[in-house]
């Protein structure tokens, strides 16, 4: 045989076996009967979301199409974190006589002092710094709470303040150094989370800006915790006042290089009104805060305030104070950064430094820890 009586007789076997596109155009499920047929076929149901209108998936244009199901993802996280509860802790350092339980008090609305007893100025002279802590239980719409505040009575108000901010840097440090030591050990699923996520730090209406001990304490205190500035008592200052003692306290923190928390950058993605509320939120910091303990009531509403002889100052109106961009601030908005960047950014430095050094004794409590674990 011939090479191209060869080639002739495979060119007519192919020519005569039906190629796929041809087989997929005869195919008899293209054909009209059919496809009527298919169409009175019942459609695919999803089975029923537990999320309800939380599915994403519920949407009427979505209901025919095919999905892997991985967007309720956020519903799953939220379900679980709602269902554990939050923690959430806030240390309050500056001088008596701020206003700083009271304060708190109208943050939460709560009366976390309510058995405290005040010093007097005699108390006050020998009084040295404490630490007070107070935890309470909060829930709201489902979701629970646990607020624990770390008050500094004594702070400032020796005749002698050098080194008075030693015992909060001590305590903050100590915190890191239980939950460090937890999460080395066994039982790492019920860690308890005392570290300070949050440091409001009072500054005083009275003088022409930051003390000395202000700037010692926050620059003390700037690489270990969250700081928030707030100026106390605001309404004792005219607005032009408060304006003018913002801008100084601003540039003095610039001249003496004092970290603050700063709010996270706003991405490209991010949602425009939350680009607007973290520039005002920079704006307007340090906060000027008032606080009262006194319900007042208004053409039926209720609210907190202060009476003067001249008029009443709101608490919660923007006119007045910084009150309400504090709390959204450190409840509604940023309270999940403040916790992000104690984990990231604080008790890594901590926890970095600790293990570089070689486990050293002098880091607070660590040789009888490990003098303990070795009996």
């Amino acid at each position: 045989m011939h090479r191209g009586d060869k080639e002739d007789e495979l060119s007519s076997v192919s020519t005569d076996e039906p190629s796929l596109a041809s087989y997929l155009r005869e195919s008899p499920y293209d054909s009209v009967e059919e496809s009527q047929m298919l169409e009175t076929l019942p459609r695919f149901q999803r089975p029923k979301s537990p999320w309800g209108k939380l599915d994403p998936y519920e949407s009427t244009e979505d209901f025919n199409r095919e999905y892997v199901g991985f967007a309720t993802l956020p519903n799953q996280v939220h379900r679980k974190s709602v269902k554990k509860g939050f923690e959430f802790t806030l240390m309050v350092v500056g001088e008596s006589g701020l206003g700083k339980s009271t304060l708190i008090n109208s943050l939460f609305l709560t009366d976390l002092y309510r058995d405290r007893k005040v010093p007097d100025a005699a108390d006050r002279i020998s009084q040295t710094v404490a630490i007070s802590k107070n935890t309470v239980s909060i829930e709201e719409k489902g979701v629970k709470l646990k607020l624990t505040i770390v008050d500094t009575p004594g702070f400032g108000d020796s005749i002698d303040n050098s080194k008075s901010w030693k015992e909060v840097e001590d305590y903050i440090d100590q915190q890191f150094e239980l939950y460090f030591r937890d999460e080395s050990g066994l039982n790492r699923k019920n860690i308890q989370d005392n570290r300070v996520h949050c440091c409001l730090y009072f500054i005083s209406p009275f003088g022409h800006g930051l003390k000395p001990l202000d700037v010692e304490c926050m620059r003390a205190l700037q690489h270990k915790v969250n700081i928030i500035p707030v100026l106390a008592k605001s309404d004792c200052l005219t607005p032009a006042e408060v304006s003018s003692k913002k801008l100084r306290i601003v540039s003095e923190m610039e001249r003496y290089q004092i970290k603050i928390y700063q709010f996270p950058g706003s991405e490209s993605d991010s949602d425009e009104e939350f680009k607007k509320h973290d520039r005002e939120l920079k704006t307007r910091m340090p906060f000027a805060v008032i606080g009262s303990n006194a319900i007042m009531e208004s053409n039926g509403k209720r609210f907190r305030a202060r009476l003067y002889p001249w008029g009443v100052v709101e608490v919660e109106n923007p006119a007045h104070s910084d009150f309400g961009l504090l709390r959204n601030m450190l409840v509604r908005t940023h309270m999940q950064d403040l916790k992000d960047v104690t984990q990231d950014v604080h008790y890594e430095n901590y926890r970095s430094h600790w293990l570089s050094s070689g486990h050293v004794e002098k880091q607070v409590g660590v040789a009888s820890w490990r003098t303990e674990e070795a009996l």
